[in-house]
């Protein structure tokens, strides 16, 4: 890619993609579209106690902020979903900032970069 970027990297979707452009394009719109998703939930599940649904959603998400090779996230939301397990709840809200901040750099970067497409 020539661009590069502070919160994404598109290595391991250029490796899954065969640099296939609408495969890329669906992933990106899939992700731009489960990221609103995944910080309501969370916070859902957190303010509604539900350690279980909360890990859960974590898990997911980290499953798919690793597409775009967003490793601090990626461990971010891994100890979000090891602490709702442990019910230890205290130090999650201040790991959802920091996953909420570089979800919302991703999604403006990741638009930008469909804008480019056309």
């Amino acid at each position: 890619m020539e661009k590069i970027f502070a919160y994404v990297d598109f290595s391991y979707l250029e490796d899954i993609s065969g640099g296939d452009e609408g495969f890329k394009k669906d992933l990106i719109q899939i992700f731009l579209k489960q990221i609103p998703e995944f910080i309501k939930n969370m916070h859902q599940f957190l303010e509604e106690n539900n350690n279980e649904l909360l890990a859960k959603e974590a898990h997911t998400a980290k499953s798919s902020v690793l597409i775009f090779s967003m490793e601090e996230s990626g461990s971010t939301l891994k100890s979000i979903q090891l602490l709702a397990e442990e019910n230890n709840i205290n130090p999650i809200p201040k790991l959802l900032s920091l996953v909420e901040e570089n979800l919302d750099g991703a999604q403006k970067e990741l638009t930008s970069y469909l804008e480019t497409l056309g």
